[in-house]
């Protein structure tokens, strides 16, 4: 099992529960959740209670990343989108940025098999349909049945229209599962891929002189893959976002 690169993945139970047969054990999964969330609260809050004329580096990093999320929810919705979906949208980002980040460290919280939470499917579909389900209320909430504009874009010719509401439909119901895979099969394969390059070096070592000299190769894919990694923490925390927000943009302008 040491070698094993899906043995990372495992849930273990932390403090073992169980309601009305069900198992609703605290997990190690759970702990990474809920210590991705902590953390991210607990950082703002140090970073912007000095809320000071000239910001230290914490409250300038803390402003940035609100700042980015903001401009990127006026660009895609407007200003009625970052009025009413800016703490949204913030949240999801924080989240699943933090818990991506939280895989890159092994052990932490005193925990061996601490694993990002976004490389489990059920963590990144739960989020999916939140983003799927809220699109829906939304929009029939503020448009009424004029919702339904979304599957038959403005300006489309009346010959082909039959075909791009088919199309539309398809697309629109397909939406959470690309928006989960999406987002659990890059770091469920980027955290496979730097088990199994680090496995080879103390493979490698066990061999002799040579294979020492030969385990510098994978060490060095290993060392690139971690660094590798830390950038795929964020591109797939702004890829969920930005996808998140254009959904929300057709949940208050459909048919455009």
């Amino acid at each position: 099992m040491a070698n094993d690169p899906i043995e990372q993945f495992h849930i273990e139970p932390i403090a073992p529960l169980e309601i009305a047969g069900l198992d609703a054990s605290f997990t190690n999964a759970s702990l990474a959740m809920v210590g991705g969330a902590v953390l991210a609260a607990v950082f703002f809050n140090w970073a912007m209670k000095p809320a000071a004329l000239v910001p230290n580096r914490a409250q300038v990093a803390a402003e940035g990343a609100y700042g980015f999320i903001h401009g990127m929810l006026n660009d895609a919705t407007g200003a009625e989108g970052v009025k009413k979906f800016l703490p949204f949208v913030f949240t999801l980002f924080l989240f699943i940025f933090m818990s991506n980040m939280l895989g890159m460290f092994p052990g932490v919280f005193g925990v061996h098999h601490i694993f990002a939470p976004t490389s489990q499917i059920v963590i990144t579909a739960a989020l999916a349909l939140l983003v799927f389900f809220t699109v829906i209320i939304v929009g029939f909430a503020k448009n009424g049945l004029k919702f339904f504009k979304i599957f038959a874009p403005s300006g489309v010719p009346w010959y082909i229209l039959w075909f791009v509401i088919i199309i539309e439909v398809i697309s629109f119901f397909s939406r959470p599962l690309s928006h989960a895979v999406r987002l659990w099969a890059n770091i469920l394969a980027g955290h496979i891929l730097l088990k199994v390059f680090a496995s080879f070096v103390p493979m490698l070592f066990g061999i002799g002189f040579l294979g020492i000299l030969g385990s510098v190769l994978p060490l060095a894919m290993t060392v690139a893959l971690y660094g590798l990694e830390f950038l795929v923490a964020f591109l797939q925390a702004y890829v969920f976002a930005i996808l998140t927000c254009i959904y929300l943009n057709d949940a208050l302008h459909p048919g455009h």
